[in-house]
């Protein structure tokens, strides 16, 4: 058992409440978690009852700021993912990282910091959540606290409510499941179970100064992964592949009925786009054994602990 304090500002998302289950498989016990999103802070509280819990908006000061004094580390996961206004990604990728930054430099003993930050930081996007993301990363990496930061992409485990979670879900409830195109849209899917160990390792080893981008080993096209998770989830949909364009305007008319779409035309472009992210060998450096996709996929769906799980959407 590790008595060391892990602070987890951000932690009641996917990545937080699978880094929670990690952790405590590693042996760490004295876990904090600050968020502001009630649902899922329930779903911690319920799944970890022995951790602490505190729900924060990280914007403003509080009474959260004592929940540092003695933290060995801290992994900041907070982040503003979709809005359509600016100004929720400039407090909550911005102005709460200042703020958490300076909670630290409080502390008699400096906590060490795993930011994780995101591979869209390396994009030509130009959209509020990679110009917010980038400025976040920014501010971490010139804050003086000494740090590591990585760089995932799109992730997939445990509590996913979108992304493979949502496909999944969906898959098990219509006859057919349709797949845009010829579905050879070549993905790097990162388990985030390995993510986890990764983030483990960084607060083992004290890794600093350096900055890594963490993409999933395997090069996968779409359709073959939507083939792996109808196999983990032994759902009973046909797989069918419709023309580009009919599955586009299947969306947009979607659209016009759900304000809050799982799957949008802008998704489905940048789909079919051939984005290829670094590939590091992060096994080697981290001293983490990479999941196979299939065992990955298996795992995420049939895990008896927590498997079944789903954050709110």
């Amino acid at each position: 058992m590790n008595d060391a304090k892990i602070l987890l500002p951000g932690g009641a998302g996917l990545v937080g409440q699978n880094l929670v289950a990690h952790l405590k498989r590693a042996g760490y016990r004295h876990l904090v978690v600050l968020d502001k999103h009630r649902a899922n802070l329930e779903v911690l509280r319920r799944v970890q009852p022995d951790i602490t819990v505190v729900e924060a908006d990280l914007a403003e000061p509080g009474d959260w700021e004592r929940h540092f004094e003695g933290a060995a580390a801290v992994v900041m996961l907070q982040a503003q993912i979709g809005d359509l206004a600016p100004e929720p990604f400039v407090r909550n990728n911005i102005t709460s990282t200042e703020r958490v930054l300076e909670v630290m430099r409080r502390q008699p003993q400096l906590p060490y910091l795993v930011h994780i930050s995101s591979s869209v930081v390396k994009s030509v996007a130009d959209d509020h959540y990679t110009n917010t993301k980038r400025r976040q990363e920014e501010i971490v990496l010139a804050s003086g606290v000494p740090c590591v930061v990585l760089r995932p992409t799109l992730m997939f485990g445990w509590f996913d409510r979108k992304h493979l979670g949502w496909l999944a879900r969906f898959m098990k409830k219509v006859p057919v499941f349709p797949v845009p195109g010829h579905g050879r849209y070549m993905r790097q899917p990162l388990y985030a179970a390995d993510f986890c160990r990764i983030i483990v390792s960084c607060i083992e080893q004290r890794v600093q100064g350096q900055v890594f981008n963490i993409s999933g080993l395997e090069r996968i096209d779409y359709i073959d992964m939507i083939r792996e998770i109808k196999q983990a989830t032994r759902a009973g949909s046909v797989i069918l592949k419709i023309p580009y364009g009919l599955f586009r305007v299947l969306l947009q008319t979607w659209a016009l009925f759900d304000k809050n779409p799982p799957f949008t035309a802008d998704q489905l472009k940048a789909l079919v786009a051939h984005d290829e992210f670094e590939v590091i060998d992060w096994p080697g450096i981290f001293g983490v054994q990479a999941t196979p996709f299939a065992m990955a996929v298996h795992e995420t769906f049939n895990d008896p602990e927590y498997g079944q799980i789903v954050l709110e959407f």
